[in-house]
């Protein structure tokens, strides 16, 4: 299985960068009290903050939003993933612990400003393409809507669009059978290559050490916009 970003993408944000994380053979499960209560604490810490804070006083999301402008999106009406979490943390509506490879990724995108997501690798027909949204693609997403996806940044494989920044498909959901899963890390432009290849192995190494499994990761870009997933991983 092979991710490519379109060249597209590139054209209109040159320093685009995405993270990319593959689990092999991961246990999903309820997650450990440790999680749940280090989520549920970033949480209100957060709440605390957005008293005082505008979304814009939030540096990355502040960036995703003109990445969002740039692409033609509107970010009021359709935001990045990122800014709803934190709309339901000002209004005191907090992420309830789902399972522990979801909390995780809603950790993750908290943690470093950043949309983030993760899918069943093994729900993915073939390749995988991240380009930009037409007016014709669309899918029933995780919030029970059919959702269209103009203008916004889109992952499809050779069935149909399952995924993006905005919001994410029913398809290729991770539930607790899952072994295998595919995460994506929407990282800030403007941050360094190395800096970004960190915070991808940091992402890594404690989802692995909460679920178990291998992994291996990249951060793709103008220079390398290809990765090859293989279903084992050598240490």
């Amino acid at each position: 299985m092979q991710l490519t970003i379109d060249t597209s993408i590139f054209s209109k944000i040159p320093d685009f960068k995405l993270g990319i994380i593959y689990y092999n053979k991961t246990i999903v499960s309820a997650s450990p009290q440790m999680l749940k209560g280090r989520l549920q604490l970033f949480q209100e810490q957060l709440y605390f903050e957005l008293l005082d804070k505008d979304f814009t006083d939030f540096n990355g999301l502040a960036e995703w939003r003109s990445i969002w402008t740039t692409l033609g999106a509107d970010p009021s009406t359709k935001p990045p993933a990122l800014q709803l979490l934190l709309q339901q943390i000002k209004d005191r509506h907090y992420t309830p612990s789902f399972h522990s490879a979801e909390d995780l990724n809603t950790f993750f995108s908290l943690q470093y400003e950043i949309p983030t997501v993760i899918y069943d690798a093994d729900k993915i027909a073939g390749d995988i393409m991240l380009s930009i949204g037409t007016a014709e693609d669309g899918y029933e997403g995780l919030n029970n809507q059919f959702n269209t996806l103009e203008n916004i940044l889109l992952l499809s494989d050779g069935y149909s669009p399952f995924g993006s920044p905005y919001v994410d498909s029913i398809r290729t959901a991770v539930t607790e059978e899952t072994e295998n899963i595919i995460q994506l890390l929407f990282i800030r432009p403007s941050l360094e290559q190395d800096q970004a290849l960190q915070l991808t192995n940091a992402c890594g190494k404690m989802f692995t050490s909460i679920n178990g499994g291998d992994y291996q990761s990249s951060v793709l870009d103008r220079q390398n916009p290809n990765f090859i997933l293989t279903k084992e991983v050598e240490q």
